[in-house]
């Protein structure tokens, strides 16, 4: 098969372990090359959004059934991120049969209310190498482990908190990523172009009102990922300014 027979559908369950693979072929350097932060990431950015809201989750297939790239996300943030809906990711994949349980580990000890370090010191004690520091600074510090598995168990921290000026405003979020040889080829726009119709088509499902979506999707990009803001402006997103968190910038589109 070449790229002239791939095209874009709803993800599938079947799509699970291809997804997990394109989220972490595709992490930021700070991410990329440290194994816990590589084992957790599909259970914090990719899994809790094809299982919750797999309306709203697109993939890009090959040609041979093998998803090579996606854009996942939800029509509305708060909706997805509340306990009792949550729930149902925490059991059916988290702990559940999917086995997420094993490879994210037990759910971390962490006072109510209070938010883990991001950044911890490096298990093995180093300062210089692979997998140390942001991708091996040399810094002796590396992303936290228990802060990604509070991620993973707590959606309130990983999507709401703190993010307050944006989805007040706009619903909607989604995650973006292809792997290597699928990007530059204009899929991305494309991908894009597919979640927004699905979010309008999720806001059409419900019975008048506010939108689902609000003003439109908001996303977060890496400090470390910068190289990505161009290809976002080009598709219709515009950094919000007074919305940045540290290290992470915030992008905004409008929806009509």
């Amino acid at each position: 098969m070449t790229m002239a027979h791939a095209f874009i559908r709803p993800y599938e369950s079947k799509d699970f372990d291809a997804t997990a693979h394109i989220c972490r072929e595709t992490l930021p350097p700070s991410l990329h090359d440290t194994p816990h932060a590589r084992r957790l990431a599909p259970y914090i950015w990719t899994h809790p959004y094809t299982h919750l809201s797999p309306s709203t989750c697109l993939v890009l297939d090959d040609g041979t059934g093998r998803a090579v790239g996606y854009c996942i996300g939800c029509p509305d943030v708060e909706a997805f991120a509340r306990a009792e809906n949550y729930a149902r990711y925490l059991d059916e994949v988290l702990l559940g049969p999917r086995g997420g349980g094993g490879e994210v580990g037990p759910r971390p000890e962490v006072e109510a209310g209070e938010k883990a370090p991001w950044m911890a010191p490096r298990a093995d004690g180093g300062g210089s190498g692979g997998g140390g520091g942001e991708s091996g600074d040399g810094t002796g510090v590396e992303v936290n482990e228990v802060a990604l598995r509070q991620l993973a168990y707590d959606a309130e921290v990983a999507v709401l908190r703190g993010t307050e000026v944006l989805w007040e405003t706009y619903g909607a979020t989604m995650h973006i990523d292809l792997l290597g040889p699928w990007q530059g080829k204009g899929w991305g726009r494309k991908l894009i172009e597919a979640f927004v119709e699905s979010v309008k088509a999720a806001d059409r499902e419900k019975s008048g009102g506010t939108r689902v979506y609000k003003k439109g999707i908001w996303i977060g990009v890496a400090g470390d990922n910068g190289k990505v803001v161009p290809f976002y402006e080009k598709v219709g997103f515009r950094v919000r300014e007074g919305g940045e968190k540290v290290g992470t910038m915030w992008m905004v589109k409008d929806i009509e």
